[in-house]
């Protein structure tokens, strides 16, 4: 897939913006993902060619810090919260049984490209527990019964 004529003009800014030393590319990467929601080969390539910084070195940055993401975010972003609250009212009986929905791991993306599931540390509802979060929407007081009718809202 190769980056369109927008997409590197996009990138010849952001890096215009910044040093092209490692810190630099910390926030290049940032922006890139902002924009694009993770960091496609193309757009590692091109960052490499306008910062001189090797491909291998501006990989080697954004694997190290787990907040980079290298494939395209499913449709709908869900958030299985698993902070100490919800963890002992049975998020992580939650969370396996989205996988098992889903037929994904955490972190993984249906192949359909329409779910992402993730694990989070805390989404700030504790009195709600166990608490799932789709596109930021909140659904409280979770069940597994409750999760294929909470899957189906998003059937589109």
């Amino acid at each position: 897939m190769a980056i369109v004529k927008s997409d590197v003009s996009f990138i010849e800014n952001v890096v215009a913006k910044y040093p092209t030393t490692k810190g630099g590319i910390v926030a290049i990467l940032q922006e890139i993902q902002e924009r694009e929601g993770y960091l496609s080969p193309d757009a590692l390539d091109e960052t490499a060619r306008l910062t001189g910084i090797s491909v291998n070195e501006i990989y080697g940055v954004a694997t190290f810090y787990s907040f980079y993401k290298f494939n395209p975010p499913g449709r709908h972003v869900i958030q299985v919260c698993l902070g100490t609250a919800c963890h002992v009212r049975g998020g992580s009986k939650i969370l396996k049984e989205l996988e098992r929905l889903l037929k994904i791991k955490v972190g993984e993306v249906t192949p359909d490209g329409k779910f992402e599931l993730n694990r989070i540390a805390c989404l700030g509802c504790c009195a709600l527990e166990p608490v799932v979060a789709i596109d930021g929407k909140f659904y409280p007081r979770v069940t597994a019964r409750k999760l294929p009718a909470i899957l189906a809202e998003y059937q589109d």
